[in-house]
């Protein structure tokens, strides 16, 4: 079935692209491709048209069945198609075999979000990891590339100059998959060392998770008072930024992570450890969903948030729900809401509705692990004072006496034996 999509808005023009798909019966193929049609239309190319099959599964070695191979093949000289997206991954022989049947570029669903992300890396450490993943993704695939050659060569596949520039090919990729590993191992180890800094001035941390395009970062910016990046494309932050803001005297630090989708592929789950590593060392993380959506889509995009949180083990760590964009969403939408989700804080980053109800909620979060102390400290024991600045703890009130600094402070309980001499009053 192909079926005729829309010109978008007109302006620079972007490739034009075919997109196929095999989908179950009762899928609804709207719902289905139209997420993949917004990750063509991120990654700069047009679709033009569609192509769909119905069947439990792709066919193992073309992908499609013969008959819809043929249709395949017409549709896209007739829509005068550029590149074939496919909302799948395929296996290296399925990709090549629509390759050579096209004479075209084929680009399946894993190529097409790593192609984003290289788009929208920014960090030194991103772009190694947008390179790691590519290289990974393309390593068994590389046999098509030197085909060419192979032809040139007088052995069975085995032998030419072809198959010698190949196998020197992959060593190098492979060398540098190794040496990517190694580097990212290494800004790992940075990362450990700044956590450990956090943790010493035990300052709670929060960590942003969500689909991808449900304003997170709008959200980062309105409780920090941030600059990150808020332009309405998909991926958008692909690297882990961190932002603090106070309230009560109480210092959080909030961490931006990578959006999800359906089906993120398992090897870019690997090798953005470092976003996800950030959620797994929060001591919160906020579920930001999008209010304004459909609630069927909302329901589908918490269950694919909720998977790859449960895939890191991410579950475990305490969890808040929060509907951003209710500025979008009526009355009845937000009753709806409410009724469905009646723990979960309704807020809008864009026009700060619930932020200081979001921000109430988690220092509230952490209210439990401070006890309101009252110190005295001597003037000959100021290095003591330092220490209490340096943890981070809030000074509610500070009286110089002629015996020493009197203050009352909010410290963490593990801290509390450190100061235990200084200790006055209730």
């Amino acid at each position: 079935m192909a079926v005729r999509q829309p010109d978008p808005t007109p302006g620079l023009e972007p490739e034009r692209g075919l997109v196929l798909a095999v989908l179950a019966q009762g899928v609804d193929a709207d719902d289905e491709i139209g997420e993949f049609e917004k990750l063509t239309r991120t990654a700069g190319v047009r679709p033009v048209a569609r192509v769909l099959q119905h069947r439990q599964q792709p066919d193992p070695r073309t992908y499609v069945g013969k008959g819809k191979l043929d249709e395949l093949k017409s549709e896209y000289g007739r829509v005068k198609a550029e590149v074939l997206l496919v909302d799948d991954e395929l296996s290296p022989s399925q990709q090549r075999l629509l390759e050579n049947t096209l004479e075209a570029r084929v680009v399946d669903r894993t190529q097409l979000i790593l192609d984003i992300f290289a788009q929208h890396a920014t960090s030194a450490e991103g772009k190694l990891q947008v390179e790691l993943a590519q290289l990974e993704y393309n390593l068994p695939r590389m046999r098509g590339m030197w085909k060419h050659l192979e032809r040139l060569g007088g052995g069975v596949g085995t032998r030419g100059p072809g198959e010698s520039q190949l196998e020197s090919d992959r060593r190098m990729a492979r060398r540098r998959v190794t040496l990517l590993k190694e580097r990212l191992e290494e800004l790992s180890k940075q990362r450990d060392v700044r956590r450990k800094e956090r943790r010493r001035t035990n300052t709670p941390t929060v960590a942003l998770a969500g689909y991808t395009n449900v304003g997170k970062s709008t959200l980062l910016n309105a409780l920090t008072d941030a600059e990150v990046s808020v332009r309405n494309r998909l991926f958008e932050t692909l690297d882990p930024t961190t932002r603090g803001f106070e309230h009560e005297g109480r210092k959080y630090l909030v961490t931006d992570t990578v959006g999800f989708v359906r089906r993120l592929p398992h090897q870019l789950v690997e090798g953005f450890a470092a976003t996800l590593e950030e959620t797994l060392v929060a001591d919160l993380i906020l579920h930001v969903v999008d209010a304004s959506a459909p609630e069927e889509r909302l329901v589908e995009m918490i269950g694919a948030v909720n998977g790859v949180l449960h895939d890191i083990g991410a579950d475990e760590l305490p969890i808040e729900l929060v509907l951003n964009k209710v500025d979008a969403a009526d009355e009845t939408r937000r009753r709806a809401l409410s009724n469905r989700y009646p723990d979960a804080l309704q807020v809008s980053a864009l026009t700060g509705e619930g932020l200081d109800d979001l921000r109430t909620r988690i220092a509230d979060r952490f209210a439990d692990l401070f006890e309101p102390v009252r110190l005295l400290l001597p003037y000959q024991d100021g290095a003591k004072l330092n220490e209490l600045y340096a943890l981070g703890a809030p000074i509610e009130e500070r009286e110089d006496t002629s015996e020493g600094v009197l203050v009352l402070a909010r410290l963490p309980r593990r801290e509390i034996n450190r100061f235990a001499r200084y200790l006055v009053g209730a």
